[in-house]
C-alpha cells in the first residue's frame, strides 16, 4: 500500500477513533496532543474535531503490544491513533502510526518539513566555521532551511548589514531578530506558519527564549552564556513539539556545538548553495568531480567557503580511510570467549603458513620422494666416489 492509499484510509477512519501527534517522549510513555482542525489541512480533516473541547488536551499514552511485536517505533512528530482515551485520567493507548513523510535521526523526529537554524550575532560571537558546519548538516536533511540570527540589539546596524550581505553570497537570506523585542519576530512567525519546523543551533543562542516568545505557555527554562568558555549552556534535554498560535508545530531540540558530518563526497557538494548555483549554469566534465582543480570543473575557487569545503572533504576522506582500516583490523581478529564469559580478540593465524598437512598430502610427498632416491647401494657408492673426485 503506497502513501496515498494509506493517507486515504487515514482520512476515512471511524468516527470513534482519536488521532493525535506525539509531542514528547518520557521513558516508555508518549505525550499525545489530539489534532484539531487548526493543525490539520483540509485534505487531512480529522474526526477529532467531533470531540469539541477535547482538542488540545494532552494524553499520556503507552504503545500497544502488537506494535512492539511488529517493531513499530513511535517518534516525536508521529501522527498516531489513540484507543480508549481516558479524559478524566489523561491516559490512552497508541494503536497505529501513520506513514511518515520525513524522518530525522538527529534529533530523532518525524514529519518535519523545514529546519530553522538559529545563531546569535553576539554572546556567543558568530563563528563562520561553526555556522557553515551547521548549515551543511541542515542541508543534508534535504528539507527547507531557514536561517535566523538573534541578539541584533547587541551589535551595530552596520554589523548586521555586513552579515546579511555575506550570507547572501553564501545563498541564504537570514531573519535578523531580537527575541527580547516581540515586534521583530513577526516576519519569522509568518515563515513558521502552517509548517512543522525543527529549530536547531548551538547552545546559548536563544532557541528556548524564542519559543517562549512565540508560544507563551511553553515556559522553557533558559540559561546564560558561559563566561569561561564563551558558549551557551545546555537547557533543553529532549525533543519536544509545541503548537504555534498562528498554526503549525515547532520542535525544540537539545543544542550541540559540533554536529557530525557523514556524507558521500557528491552529497557534500550538494549541501553548498554556491556549488549548486554554479552547477545549474555549467556542468563539470566528470560526474564524480570533487571540485579540487579537476579538468573541466565548473565550480572554481572564487567563493568564500571554498577552503571550508576542502576541509570538510578531507575530513570525510579521513573518516572513510579510518573506517576501512578498522574493518581490515577486525577481519584479522577472531573473537574468543573466556571461561568467565569475557570477550577477547586474538589475531587470526595465516591459513597457508600454519595449517596442518593432511595425511594424504604426506603420503603423496613420500611417494614422489621415492623417485629421487638411488635404486641400490651400488648407486650410493658411485655417488660418493663422484663427489670425492670432484672435490
Amino acid at each position: 500500500m503506497d502513501f496515498l492509499e494509506a493517507e486515504t484510509d487515514w482520512v476515512n477512519c471511524a468516527a470513534e477513533d482519536l488521532w493525535g501527534v506525539v509531542v514528547a517522549i518520557q521513558a516508555n510513555y508518549y505525550w499525545v496532543q489530539p489534532l484539531s482542525q487548526r493543525t490539520y489541512s483540509p485534505a487531512q480533516r480529522s474526526p477529532v474535531a467531533e470531540f469539541g473541547g477535547q482538542a488540545g488536551t494532552h494524553l499520556l499514552c503507552y504503545r500497544r503490544a502488537r506494535l512492539r511485536k511488529i517493531g513499530q517505533q513511535v517518534m516525536v512528530g508521529d501522527q498516531v491513533r489513540v484507543e480508549d482515551p481516558d479524559w478524566a485520567g489523561g491516559r490512552g493507548a497508541i494503536s497505529a502510526v501513520q506513514p511518515r513523510k520525513t524522518v530525522l535521526d538527529r534529533p530523532p523526529i518525524a514529519n518535519v518539513d523545514q529546519v530553522l537554524l538559529m545563531f546569535a550575532l553576539a554572546e556567543p560571537d558568530l563563528d563562520p566555521q561553526q555556522l557553515s558546519r551547521f548549515l551543511v548538516k541542515a542541508e543534508s536533511t534535504q528539507l527547507e532551511v531557514c536561517l535566523c540570527l538573534n541578539k541584533k540589539d547587541l551589535v551595530s546596524p552596520e554589523r548586521q548589514e555586513s552579515w546579511r550581505q555575506r550570507l547572501s553570497q553564501w545563498g541564504y537570506h537570514p531573519q535578523i531578530v531580537s527575541v527580547q523585542a516581540e515586534h521583530s519576530l513577526q516576519d519569522l512567525a509568518r515563515q513558521l506558519q502552517s509548517h512543522t519546523t525543527v529549530i536547531a543551533g548551538p547552545s546559548g543562542v536563544g532557541k528556548s527564549s524564542l519559543i517562549n516568545q512565540l508560544i507563551p505557555y511553553a515556559d522553557l527554562r533558559t540559561n546564560t552564556v558561559s563566561g569561561k568558555l564563551g558558549r551557551g549552556r545546555h537547557t533543553t534535554r529532549h525533543v519536544e513539539l509545541f503548537e504555534l498560535p498562528c498554526g503549525g508545530l515547532l520542535a525544540d531540540t537539545p543544542g550541540f556545538n559540533q554536529p557530525d558530518i557523514d556524507l558521500t563526497f557528491v552529497d557534500l557538494g550538494n549541501c553548498f548553495p554556491e556549488i549548486r548555483e554554479r552547477l545549474r549554469e555549467h556542468h563539470c566534465q566528470f560526474k564524480d568531480c570533487l571540485h579540487r582543480d579537476e579538468p573541466g570543473c565548473a565550480v572554481g575557487r572564487d567563493w568564500e567557503r571554498y577552503a571550508f569545503y576542502l576541509d570538510l572533504l578531507e575530513e570525510l576522506m579521513a573518516q572513510r580511510e579510518a573506517f576501512y582500516q578498522r574493518r581490515d583490523e577486525e577481519t584479522n581478529l577472531k573473537i574468543k570467549v573466556g571461561e568467565a564469559g569475557q570477550i577477547q580478540h586474538e589475531p587470526k593465524l595465516q591459513a597457508k603458513k600454519y595449517r596442518r598437512v593432511s595425511r594424504k598430502s604426506q603420503k603423496q610427498a613420500l611417494h614422489e620422494l621415492r623417485y629421487d632416491l638411488p635404486e641400490s647401494i651400488d648407486d650410493l657408492e658411485s655417488v660418493d666416489e663422484f663427489e670425492a673426485d670432484w672435490h
